[in-house]
């Protein structure tokens, strides 16, 4: 089941409902188990007609504001996601592409938006931008060796991540 306390997972739940989207979502809090290691969760099984997504939603403030500076297109992920979503698309195989879809929580002001592309969602707005794992993958820099995260710089992201509305 989606956790739909996540305003992020829900504004994407409301999104691929309000388009007619069919999708799956994931339930959770069943932890799956391959050779003896759990593996992290995807978020949604999306249908497409060319190919189905193994989806698993990020969701983050654009702009980001911190007390020391503003930051846009923040798009790390952690390491088990990553290897979470490799192992997923191996194992569903042919026809299965697993994407990182960056719900963003539109909090500035029009200017700073990253895409016409608007989902209005309980009073707030929200965009949609998705990478594929291969291109996110390939993309990747070491964030944080602490915290084992990744993030693919501002510019590789903004020509890479796409409008989810675009694919």
């Amino acid at each position: 089941m989606t956790r739909r306390h996540i305003h992020y997972e829900a504004a994407f739940e409301d999104y691929l409902r309000s388009r007619g989207i069919a999708y799956v979502p994931v339930d959770e809090q069943k932890k799956v188990i391959f050779s003896g290691a759990r593996i992290k969760s995807f978020d949604f099984l999306v249908y497409r007609p060319e190919v189905k997504w193994l989806v698993d939603v990020k969701g983050r403030k654009f702009p980001y504001d911190t007390t020391a500076n503003r930051r846009t297109w923040e798009n790390w992920v952690t390491c088990d996601d990553l290897n979470g979503l490799e192992q997923w698309e191996a194992t569903f195989g042919e026809g299965f592409c697993a994407m990182f879809v960056f719900a963003y929580w539109l909090t500035g002001k029009p200017d700073t938006r990253l895409t016409c592309h608007i989902h209005p969602f309980r009073d707030e707005s929200y965009a949609f931008m998705c990478i594929s794992l291969a291109d996110y993958k390939a993309h990747a820099k070491r964030r944080s060796p602490k915290w084992e995260t990744l993030t693919v710089p501002t510019a590789d992201f903004r020509r890479l991540a796409k409008p989810i509305q675009e694919l």
